[in-house]
């Protein structure tokens, strides 16, 4: 009998199960599909040999969450952080690209580069402190008050419709409105501009780094500590009802809210009931990959070498396709993140081909299939990339839901992006991650912090189960720690 189960094997359920085991208990991990991961698989989509991630595959926050800091990832996948962190191509053959240097960003971004870096300056150098404020619970004092209070200001500027007083130009806006829409959410938005103005800095602080491999890289990690320390983790094996799991004093759960209503029945209490089942999803993405034979012949020059390209023109036109979206509307001219890991990692692709992942925003539960208006966009800033497809790979909005039962509608964020998504996360609580089920804990990226790679969730829900449950302190994550591996 264990004394810890894990639903779900994506990175804040394994990290959730490598702290609780370190700690000293016997925990299990049952994961529905045929492999771990969740949002950090790789796999041979189409031919073999071509190695594509299936979700994320750039990762800010592999060097900067304080969970992958602590568990020391660095030291155990190896990353690559390309030179140029990303980059927003416009017509006519130019590109704002923002490099890991601030200098030299500002120095690219004519007469807006001054105002670029007194906006980001306070930030990349305070970026452990806008970390703590983003990356933990918003109902506790930070650590660090001025870059809390620095942080917020520039939000509420970039989150406003003042988010163009400071620029004169297309180029910094762009920049940073291709970041901002990685939130799926109206533009401008403070859900957004938050998100965008974090990984904006940490693209400066430390760049975005390429895991070589593939994401996969990251869960192998987290599963090799988790047996290191006597876990034990079981594919193949979905769990419906939580009456279905071995009698353990914590359960932890990397499941959206409608999978834990799902999975405990009539035993939630009605007031937290009717919470989860008024908590909200947002907008989805359709997916797709594409095998080239060659590089994509980006017109700016620049964009060959960022890890991450986000197309989609100026900011006036980004906003106008994020909000189409919002409005229930598939965009004509899609904002598409572009990622290109086999640039940086050759063991992606056969000599002489690549991989390239993108995907764009699309509303909830959609089924089409975005490849053309992808494709077009793509074209745009890339003459002659159709003449370079090899084959292609569509996974729609709807198709993402089936693939992963917490990507609800095709929502891989599990929860709306905005203001009322974040404080409300799924309810409003100083402690979001405990559920009233004694000694049952949510893991997934609908808990505080939210979505993206950074084990927080799982470290969050795994330190109140350690304090409530077991009376036991967090333990050291690091490789040479006492208990490290």
């Amino acid at each position: 009998m264990p004394d810890v189960v894990v639903v779900g094997a994506g990175p804040n359920g394994l990290a959730a199960a490598a702290v609780m085991a370190r700690a000293g208990l016997s925990v299990e991990v049952f994961e529905a599909a045929s492999s771990i991961g969740g949002g950090t698989r790789t796999s041979e989509l189409m031919q073999p040999g071509h190695f594509h991630d299936v979700c994320s595959a750039v990762h800010p926050m592999a060097l900067a969450s304080p969970f992958f800091r602590s568990f020391e990832l660095a030291r155990r996948v190896e990353l690559v952080s390309p030179d140029i962190s990303y980059g927003s191509p416009l017509d006519g053959g130019r590109a704002a690209l923002a490099y890991r240097s601030l200098d030299r960003t500002a120095a690219e971004l004519g007469r807006d580069g001054a105002a670029y870096r007194r906006l980001m300056a306070p930030l990349v150098r305070n970026i452990d402190g806008v970390m703590d404020f983003t990356q933990n619970q918003l109902y506790r004092i930070p650590r660090d008050p001025l870059a809390a209070v620095m942080f917020g200001l520039r939000t509420l500027e970039q989150g406003t419709p003042a988010w163009n007083a400071r620029f004169r130009e297309e180029y910094a806006p762009a920049l940073l409105s291709g970041v901002a829409s990685h939130a799926i959410t109206h533009q401008p938005s403070l859900a957004g501009a938050g998100a965008g103005l974090m990984l904006s800095a940490l693209g400066h602080a430390q760049g975005w780094p390429v895991p070589i491999g593939g994401s996969a890289a990251i869960a192998a990690a987290l599963a090799e500590d988790l047996t290191a320390h006597g876990g034990v983790i079981h594919t193949g094996a979905p769990v419906d009802r939580l009456t279905d799991l071995p009698k353990a004093r914590a359960v932890l759960l990397n499941v959206s809210p409608r999978g834990l209503l799902k999975m405990a029945g009539d035993a939630v209490p009605a007031r937290y009931r009717s919470s989860l089942e008024s908590f909200r999803y947002g907008n989805g993405s359709c997916k797709v990959d594409f095998i080239l034979s060659g590089p994509v012949p980006w017109q700016a020059p620049g964009l060959a070498d960022a890890g991450t390209v986000h197309l989609g023109g100026t900011r006036e036109e980004l906003a106008r396709s994020e909000n189409d979206v919002n409005a229930g509307r598939h965009p004509e001219k899609p904002y598409v993140l572009v990622a290109q890991p086999s640039r940086f990692d050759p063991g992606r692709a056969p000599a002489g081909r690549h991989t390239l992942w993108t995907y764009c925003h699309v509303p909830a539960n959609s089924t089409r299939d975005m490849t053309e208006a992808v494709t077009a966009q793509l074209e745009r800033f890339a003459p002659g990339f159709r003449d370079l497809v090899v084959q292609s790979k569509a996974v729609t909005a709807a198709g993402l839901a089936d693939y992963n039962r917490n990507y609800i509608g095709g929502d891989f964020s599990v929860g709306t992006m905005d203001l009322r998504g974040l404080l409300r996360r799924p309810v409003v609580s100083r402690v979001p991650w405990r559920t009233p089920l004694p000694g049952v804990y949510l893991c997934s990226s609908a808990t505080p912090p939210g979505p993206g790679v950074t084990g927080m969730p799982g470290l969050h829900a795994a330190t109140h189960a350690l304090q409530d449950v077991f009376r036991l302190p967090v333990p050291a994550l690091g490789l040479n720690t006492a208990g490290g591996n």
